[in-house]
């Protein structure tokens, strides 16, 4: 009983106001799609440089 009403004291509820549990999905999807659409075009002008980075990455973490 008292862990109940403990975990209840944070939620406090403004009258009036109701609550929306989706959050704001439709603006990350468009987040998602328009990050995924830059990274789709740059791709062919970066590929090689990206490559090299990573490969340096890879080496200096192997030792």
């Amino acid at each position: 009983m008292l862990l109940l009403h403990l975990t209840s004291l944070g939620r406090v509820e403004v009258p009036g106001r109701q609550r929306d549990e989706r959050g704001d999905v439709p603006g990350w999807v468009m987040v998602t799609v328009m990050s995924a659409a830059v990274v789709a075009a740059l791709l062919p002008f970066i590929q090689d440089e990206l490559r090299d980075m990573l490969g340096a990455a890879f080496d200096m973490v192997r030792g």
